[in-house]
């Protein structure tokens, strides 16, 4: 029903015997639930089955099960945080979460290259061991990570925003079906708390987050600007009572400024999988191993046929004519950013112009297509200068 809380329900299960009793409750019978409204109470008298018996059916056609919280295969590692989600919907066949040794990865959408690099040689690396590498399917080192323990053979599960039938990221289709497929040789699954046919939404992202972290033993956020919901993910895992570890990077890098923070902080180190997974061998001795760990991950199955297109060539412009009446901030811009997109804050402190100004300048320069704007508003330059 559409205005419970995950909470409502939760306390719901809590206070009658079973499902069927929620179903059948009186509203003043409901009311005696701890932290129901009355408003929730009438949602409740609601009876009509047809929005579950569509899911139902859905499921059914898709191959996806359902595990509730009463299920023996319910994770008991998820089960135990403190807002479990009611029912997962699930493609492929989950791993035995309780009694691995589980990782999730984390970082911000978007192509830093040397970042994905390594989210990848990580995944690689912490699959080789023997552990389970749990990750969402957003694109840069999500994806990254998923694909690296893909190609070591290695147990995964993708956690998802949106419904396991949805495809998101596009570009992702391959990996999606990989992970999908993987589990006919090994556990392996995507997983979420959202049904069948439910689309993308920014709402949806964040609330995997305590999923991902609550089924893993252990956070590690690969990369993480100031603000970035990897660092939602590594709060979330602390609240869970999970370790956390993250990947140095320069100092004046802003895009490790929250790793480096989290290693200030307490965090672990992390500069390859076994600095992971040594903290975990003496509790699962007969499942970690070292050999491996530190080799790159081979280009193999899902990159052999991943669909490249060539790159288009960038225009040219030209400065010195300045054709196109760009202001001195404009230029002075286009002349600062590169084709790896930059924060609006670093650009703010590279040029010296003052915040409103920059801001302004990018405006324009978006709508003349001469730059672009990426996650995190992040901006990159999109045409080659001529002096």
């Amino acid at each position: 029903l559409p205005g419970l809380t995950n909470q409502t329900r939760l306390a719901l299960l809590q206070h009658f015997p079973t499902p069927e009793d929620v179903y059948y409750a009186e509203a003043e019978e409901v009311l005696l639930t701890e932290g129901i409204t009355r408003e929730q109470a009438i949602l409740l008298e609601n009876k009509d089955c047809a929005a579950a018996d569509r899911i139902l059916a859905d499921c059914q056609r898709l191959n996806v099960n359902i595990l509730t919280l009463q299920d023996a295969g319910y994770p008991n590692r998820l089960r135990n945080i403190y807002d479990p989600p009611c029912l997962l919907y699930v493609r492929g066949r989950l791993p035995a979460f309780d009694d691995e040794a589980g990782g999730g990865g984390g970082g911000p959408q978007g192509p830093a290259r040397q970042r994905v690099s390594c989210a990848e040689k990580l995944g690689h690396g912490l699959a080789a061991g023997g552990a389970v590498v749990v990750s969402g399917l957003a694109r840069g080192i999500d994806s990254a990570a998923l694909r690296g323990a893909l190609r070591a053979g290695g147990t995964v599960a993708a956690v998802l925003g949106n419904g396991t039938d949805v495809i998101y990221p596009p570009e992702n289709q391959y990996l999606y079906e990989d992970v999908a497929a993987a589990h006919h040789t090994r556990a392996a699954g995507l997983v979420g708390e959202y049904p069948p046919g439910t689309p993308p939404d920014g709402r949806h992202f964040p609330v995997p987050n305590r999923i991902l972290s609550g089924l893993s033993l252990a956070a590690l956020v690969v990369e993480a600007p100031e603000r970035s919901g990897a660092l939602i993910t590594a709060g979330t895992a602390l609240e869970q009572g999970r370790d956390v570890f993250a990947v140095p990077g320069p100092i004046d890098a802003p895009a490790s400024v929250g790793c480096n923070r989290l290693i200030r902080d307490g965090a672990g180190l992390a500069s390859d999988a076994w600095d992971i997974l040594r903290e975990y061998e003496a509790r699962f001795p007969d499942k970690l191993r070292r050999e491996g760990t530190q080799d790159a991950p081979p280009v193999l199955g899902y990159q052999a046929r991943q669909k490249t297109e060539p790159k288009p060539v960038a225009p040219s412009v030209s400065l010195s004519h300045n054709n196109l009446s760009l202001t001195d901030d404009q230029i002075c811009l286009l002349r600062t950013l590169t084709e790896e997109p930059m924060l609006a804050d670093d650009l703010i402190e590279l040029t010296g112009i003052p915040t409103r100004r920059v801001l302004s300048a990018l405006t324009v320069l978006e709508i003349e297509h001469l730059v672009t704007q990426h996650s995190g508003k992040r901006y990159a330059r999109a045409v080659n200068l001529t002096e």
